[in-house]
């Protein structure tokens, strides 16, 4: 099969992905996050004021005005473009974090490089590339890496993992044996900082290590609770066998709220993205009180992307200005103050 026919599977894929997300349930059904077993400590007397409340931060020595990440969706085809546009445009107005989606596709063909290009409606934004780590042991090496942080002038690669997802795809990509050294070898010779990041099934304490020892830079635990992509494979899936094997995943993985809490023991020093299941800015809120520097949200920004720009800029005030809510009434001035915060189990 050439490079081309590869490349144009891939876009194939990544439109039936868009599609799936946005018409189909592809929730856990029984799994759910873990922060809503958690609740913020309610301060009466907060002694501080509302308008003061300041919810910017810094990752990777930028300057956020929000600690909220626009999570990696999509790319590689011509309606991922235009939702990655919108998307960028919102983040640069309103100063936050933005990854994009697998860049594989445009790495086999670089007609599909233009689905991604962000910077001329983005060129401030905190920007991630994105690379599935699998591709190490497909032909993949530090220059194809190089190669998709250059070709949207990121800040950082993300090497995503998706094992699951990779074992339940009838045409997945599924030897994940000896990728910790190619790792290694990537974090060494980039020029920017690497992030590994799960796509909805969480990160264990030993994976936690594992990846620290490696040298990536920050983990994004992307947790259980949110989007299951043995789900969005079950409504792919060419055979009712191959549904029934992706369908009996549906409620695998690690919850969210105890993935940050592995990855935090596991890895103390690792800055922590908070992903998988956050709807809104109380969940961010909880994450950072967990002890993650961000939250990422992938599904919620797909569907205001999907309907406009001022749709994902609704939603982007609506999550800020919810996050500034829970701060003021955690008695939080600032996002320092809010790691500090006390958080009770609910009974």
């Amino acid at each position: 099969m050439s490079k081309v026919t590869d490349a144009s599977f891939t876009g194939r894929r990544k439109d039936d992905h868009i599609r799936i997300n946005l018409e189909e349930q592809v929730q856990f059904p029984n799994l759910m996050t873990g922060l809503e077993r958690l609740r913020l400590l309610h301060q009466a007397v907060p002694e501080i004021n509302l308008a003061e409340v300041d919810t910017r931060t810094v990752f990777f020595g930028e300057r956020l005005n929000s600690p909220l990440l626009i999570s990696s969706m999509t790319g590689g085809t011509e309606r991922a473009q235009n939702i990655n546009r919108v998307l960028a445009e919102a983040a640069q107005e309103a100063g936050i974090a933005m990854g994009l989606g697998s860049q594989r596709a445009a790495l086999e063909d670089p007609a599909l490089v233009v689905s991604y290009d962000v910077r001329a409606v983005a060129p401030n934004i905190l920007l991630f590339a994105n690379m599935g780590a699998v591709q190490l042991n497909y032909g993949y090496g530090v220059d194809e890496c190089r190669r998709a942080v250059e070709m949207i002038q990121a800040d950082a690669l993300i090497l995503h993992f998706n094992a699951l997802q990779e074992a339940v795809q009838p045409e997945g990509n599924g030897d994940f044996s000896g990728l910790l050294g190619k790792i290694e070898t990537v974090c060494r010779h980039l020029s920017v900082p690497v992030i590994a990041k799960e796509v909805g099934w969480g990160i264990s304490p030993q994976a936690a290590r594992q990846l620290a020892e490696a040298g990536v830079s920050a983990i994004d635990v992307a947790g259980a609770g949110g989007t299951s992509w043995s789900e969005v494979e079950y409504h792919r899936a060419p055979t009712a066998a191959h549904a029934r094997v992706a369908r009996s995943f549906a409620d695998w993985g690690i919850p969210t709220a105890d993935s940050i809490r592995y990855v935090c023991e596991a890895a103390p020093d690792m800055p922590v993205i908070a992903s998988g299941g956050l709807r809104d800015g109380v969940d961010i809120a909880k994450c950072i009180a967990l002890g993650a520097d961000l939250g990422g949200m992938a599904g919620p920004f797909l569907k205001a992307a999907a309907e406009s720009l001022d749709a994902v800029r609704q939603l982007i005030w609506e999550i800020t200005t919810q996050l500034r809510i829970a701060m003021f009434a955690s008695g939080a001035a600032d996002i320092p103050a809010l790691k500090q915060t006390t958080l009770l189990p609910v009974e």
